[in-house]
């Protein structure tokens, strides 16, 4: 059996395509997971993800809390989708929200580990987690996140391919993660390489079908 395809669709026909309790359930379920995710790697602080990078060095210069820090860039990357043309779903909205304040709801009840191995695990179980969360929310056919949406916008305009384009995202806001203090380490090369491999393996399992 061929496997479910993903399906690029506009604001309102993804309201139409049906399923909608079982996409959105799915959704926000994905979104919270990776609020979740964020948090723990942060608290085993042994490096975070690309962009989280950029956020932990940003809350360093600005009166906010990392979560907050999600949500106003996701805010503001979405202020560059108007050249490229990206038309922001209704999971793009509720992706710049909620992955902030999942984050920030899991900060304040998740303790800092102890001992290196607990903070390793915790670590890894965050990029696990994380692939897991991208594939629900992707596979929920709502659009594209913020920061996806950038990727796939430039490559467009640009005709450059979309490995490339991610690459050199994730490097810059890296640098300037690391200029504003921001925290790097083994989870964010940990990420970097898994992050994709996990999410492709786990897409076949959460992408709802809209042929029907």
């Amino acid at each position: 059996m061929a496997p479910t395809a993903l399906v690029d669709l506009g604001p309102i026909a993804q309201l139409r395509a049906g399923r909608l309790p079982r996409r959105l359930t799915q959704l926000f379920a994905g979104l919270i997971l990776y609020g979740v995710s964020l948090a723990m790697m942060v608290r085993g602080d042994l490096g975070l993800a690309p962009w989280d990078v950029l956020h932990s060095g940003l809350i360093r210069h600005v009166p906010l809390t990392l979560g907050q820090a999600v949500v106003v860039m996701s805010f503001v990357v979405l202020l560059l989708w108007i050249p490229l043309r990206e038309k922001p779903g209704l999971g793009t909205v509720a992706n710049a929200v909620v992955v902030g304040v999942s984050a920030d709801a899991t900060l304040a009840v998740l303790e800092v580990p102890g001992p290196t191995p607990a903070r390793v695990a915790l670590m890894a179980g965050g990029v696990v987690v994380c692939g897991i969360a991208t594939a629900m929310y992707i596979g929920a056919q709502f659009g594209r996140g913020p920061r996806d949406g950038l990727m796939t916008g430039f490559a467009r305009r640009t005709g450059l391919s979309l490995r490339l384009v991610r690459t050199c995202l994730e490097v810059s806001v890296v640098l300037i993660g690391l200029l504003l203090g921001g925290g790097l380490g083994l989870g964010t090369v940990l990420f970097a390489l898994g992050i994709g491999p996990i999410t492709q393996a786990l897409m076949p399992l959460f992408v709802v079908d809209l042929s029907d």
